[in-house]
């Protein structure tokens, strides 16, 4: 399957044919098949992100034990991964600063 350029915006959860479509933080090279996969991270990480809402609501629910925070950390590291598995020499490495080891951390 032939691979072409995407642009990607994690904050906004989105992936674009066209750089001037929107603001964009990382450039990729992928199939179809490996875009679908990325916009299924970004669908699971927005439905964590949205259990997360409760929790801020309800202190006594600390951030270490919410299982929907959890979740949404594990995504969000998916997401870097794929990314930096399919990103461009630069893509790779802005992620390759990001210490995704801490995400989600309070170490």
């Amino acid at each position: 399957m032939d691979k072409r350029t995407y642009y990607v915006s994690v904050q906004g959860k989105t992936i674009m044919y066209n750089q001037g479509d929107a603001a964009y933080e990382f450039e990729i090279e992928a199939t179809e098949e490996e875009v679908d996969t990325l916009r299924e991270l970004f669908e699971e990480m927005e439905d964590f992100e949205e259990g997360t809402f409760i929790r801020s609501h309800v202190l006594a629910i600390p951030y270490h034990h919410d299982r929907d925070n959890d979740g949404a950390d594990y995504a969000l590291k998916s997401i870097y991964a794929l990314l930096s598995q399919l990103g461009t020499p630069e893509t790779k490495e802005q992620i390759s600063k990001i210490d995704l080891d801490h995400i989600g951390s309070w170490s």
